[in-house]
């Protein structure tokens, strides 16, 4: 945790804010002790389970593992997320609990950055989502397929899996889920963008969620064909360019490596903290 800047309480509070409150907007919480898991009933991306806002005292391994048995009873991934710089003890906690924990870069948008990608790093455009544009639900899947394929290959070397991957990957919204991403465009709470060009179609994607004046960007995705071109710092300044216009003056990310983070500090973000994402130790 090298080079991290002592950062004002205010800033963590507004994190921990906009992490506990983004969920509830689509999903129950569910309250378990010093913990609160956050339940999707209906389509769309499952939730994790992190500290309360109110919490009193840290978590246990007794509730860790008492989560975990709720989030198998529900059929939802076992995954608990938090700030390292909040809730110190947890890491401890988790790992004693069996689970494996991601210590991902925090990083903030610099103030006195203007977010912006040399023009000649990539020349491929990044075109915000219009929910009113007839082809938004082909953008969304395109998103979403972007996001399987590159996810699927994490990292930032270059692979083989391309655009015929992502025709492969690409579903048919249900009406109720596009609906969903519809409503949350047209109405502020969530910022889509891809990369794309004529021949190759969509290559990178990235979505951002404001919450007041305060929001985090999510699921910059490249396709590994496409990495090394820029693109995943293209669409992050794009997102992040457009909530600075709009007045977020706190815009933050996690990034899944410190090589990914050296993507992000070219575009104006610095390290801010640390992030933990923590789930079942994978069998090989």
């Amino acid at each position: 945790m090298d080079n991290v800047r002592t950062e004002p309480t205010a800033t963590f509070d507004r994190l921990e804010h906009l992490y506990d409150a983004v969920p509830r907007d689509v999903a129950r919480a569910e309250e378990h002790g010093p913990l609160v898991l956050f339940v999707r009933d209906g389509p769309g991306w499952p939730f994790y389970a992190r500290p309360r806002l109110d919490a009193t005292a840290p978590a246990s391994v007794a509730d860790v593992t008492a989560v975990r048995q709720r989030q198998r009873e529900l059929g939802q991934p076992e995954a608990f997320e938090w700030v390292h710089e909040r809730h110190p003890d947890l890491l401890a906690v988790t790992r004693a609990a069996g689970l494996t924990v991601l210590e991902a870069p925090l990083m903030v948008l610099d103030p006195a950055a203007t977010p912006a990608v040399p023009e000649d790093f990539t020349d491929v455009p990044v075109r915000l989502l219009d929910p009113a544009a007839p082809g938004f639900a082909a953008d969304v899947a395109a998103r979403r397929a972007v996001a399987a394929v590159a996810f699927a290959a994490a990292g930032t070397a270059r692979g083989d899996a391309g655009p015929a991957q992502r025709d492969a990957a690409i579903t048919e919204l249900d009406p109720a889920s596009l609906d969903e991403e519809r409503a949350r465009v047209a109405d502020g709470r969530r910022l889509s963008v891809l990369a794309e060009t004529p021949t190759e179609g969509a290559l990178a994607s990235a979505m951002a969620m404001p919450l007041g004046d305060t929001a985090e960007i999510a699921g910059v995705a490249t396709l590994p064909s496409a990495r090394r071109r820029g693109l995943g710092a293209a669409v992050t300044a794009a997102l992040a360019g457009e909530l600075r216009q709009a007045g977020t003056d706190l815009i933050f990310l996690s990034a899944g490596s410190e090589e990914i983070a050296r993507v992000y500090l070219r575009v104006g973000f610095r390290r801010l903290g640390t992030a933990c994402i923590a789930e079942p130790t994978a069998l090989i």
